[in-house]
């Protein structure tokens, strides 16, 4: 019982349903365009499969390698490529409007470090009871935060009020 056509990646040996197909040797030379039986008896006699890479032209390309080993080798560049990536994580800074001097180098000295590290930063500010009626200091304070970070941040959502708290996310330019 033969195994069920390959859904996903390119035919191989004899799901390629072309008549003639151009034939590409292990060493990359091209053999020319072949009869289908002829190019695999060819793959069959060094031992290779015939892998379709390229279906759309006419004739379609096929190459002999070994398709076992070119699977592998496509994976181990995929897990590379995923490992290299970097997540954006949003890191958040909580704040009051009516924040100390040295409380507020100390979130900035933070904000500084996930804007290196390539973050975003979510600046909440919380009011509580009677700072609700002074909502400008508040927006003081994200203007200050704004000015101070300009160099090496943008704002991607400028200040805006939820409820009790006023949100303004930045990141890194």
């Amino acid at each position: 019982m033969a195994a069920p056509p390959p859904s996903d990646g390119p035919r191989i040996n004899e799901f390629i349903s072309a008549r003639e197909v151009l034939v590409i040797d292990d060493d990359g030379d091209k053999k020319g365009i072949l009869p289908i039986q002829q190019a695999l008896a060819m793959a069959e006699e060094a031992g290779l499969d015939l892998v379709e890479v390229s279906p759309q032209a006419d004739p379609p390309v096929c190459k002999l390698m070994d398709f076992g080993k070119y699977k592998y080798q496509a994976q181990k560049k995929a897990n590379e490529a995923r490992k290299k990536q970097k997540t954006i994580e949003v890191k958040e800074i909580k704040m009051r409007p009516n924040i100390d001097i040295h409380d507020y180098e100390v979130k900035m000295r933070s904000m500084l470090r996930f804007f290196e590290e390539g973050d975003k930063v979510k600046v909440t500010l919380r009011f509580r009871g009677r700072e609700m009626a002074h909502q400008e200091l508040g927006m003081q304070l994200l203007d200050k935060v704004q000015k101070e970070v300009d160099a090496i941040a943008k704002v991607e959502q400028y200040p805006k009020l939820e409820g009790r708290q006023m949100i303004m996310v930045m990141t890194p330019r």
